[in-house]
């Protein structure tokens, strides 16, 4: 039997409320993260995923009794990411409640991090948090996929075939693959970004940036995500858990059981 699809929301969680743009820009609220969190996991959520875009010092305190209160609640795996820089941060979101946490720009900027994250917790508890866009014929990113930090605004010249591959290597157990060049339009999954991704590593992808109807989340599956994740079209109501997952039944893949109660 092959193994479910899992159907994961994605919070954006700015000074304690739920927020959401294009591109992570023009960021407009979209409600009370543990309330939204509550509601996806009656939907039938598999998981949920909370990204602290404020990310700093100010901020934290805030993040960790968001994390702590949707977890008193919630029976599902929550990975946390935004502003973890050591292996330190990992274990105070652990203890509050996290069962995964999300690296990106730190691990960028010490790639040793990951490594330090796996031996202490283990690789299960690691995602790497990668941010991609296109960019044709760079010299540095031979795949036409460039690693970018600061939302998209920032290049790195890192080609993001290469990092996910020395990711894995490091001890990643999971890939949180979202597109940019996708992020908030709607428009769908990069299903190109996704299978190239999915060649070359062997741990979960977790496909992200671009869905707009239900009918985008089969494609990404199909075309080698093991996960989807979205944000806006579940905030503002335009697409319900249900209907995601009755899609990708309809499209013959597994799926778990929606509407908790």
């Amino acid at each position: 039997m092959s193994l479910a699809v899992r159907v994961i929301p994605c919070l954006d969680v700015d000074a304690g409320r739920v927020v959401k743009g294009v591109h992570f820009k023009n960021l407009r609220d979209a409600g009370d993260p543990v309330e939204l969190a509550a509601e996806y996991y009656r939907q039938g959520a598999d998981e949920l995923t909370f990204l602290d875009v404020t990310a700093s010092s100010s901020g934290r305190d805030t993040m960790y009794d968001v994390v702590r209160r949707t977890a008193e609640q919630l029976f599902i795996p929550l990975t946390v990411g935004g502003g973890v820089r050591t292996t330190d941060d990992v274990d105070n979101l652990l203890r509050c409640g996290a069962d995964k946490v999300g690296v990106n720009t730190a691990a960028i900027n010490d790639p040793d991090l990951i490594a330090r994250i796996a031996q202490r917790f283990g690789r299960q508890v690691l995602v790497l948090s990668l941010d991609a866009r296109r960019e044709k014929g760079s010299q540095h990113t031979p795949s036409g996929f460039e690693v970018t930090t600061h939302g998209g605004r920032t290049s790195t010249g890192i080609d993001a075939l290469w990092w996910v591959k020395r990711a894995e290597e490091l001890g990643a157990g999971e890939i949180l693959l979202n597109s940019m060049d996708a992020d908030g339009t709607e428009d769908g999954y990069d299903t190109e970004m996704i299978s190239k991704v999915r060649a070359a590593v062997s741990i979960p992808v977790i496909a992200s940036g671009g869905a707009g109807t239900a009918k985008d989340f089969p494609k990404a599956i199909e075309a080698g995500a093991d996960a989807v994740l979205a944000a806006s079209v579940f905030h503002f109501g335009k697409v319900s858990i249900p209907e995601v997952k009755s899609e990708l039944a309809h499209a013959g893949l597994t799926v778990r059981a929606t509407h908790r109660w």
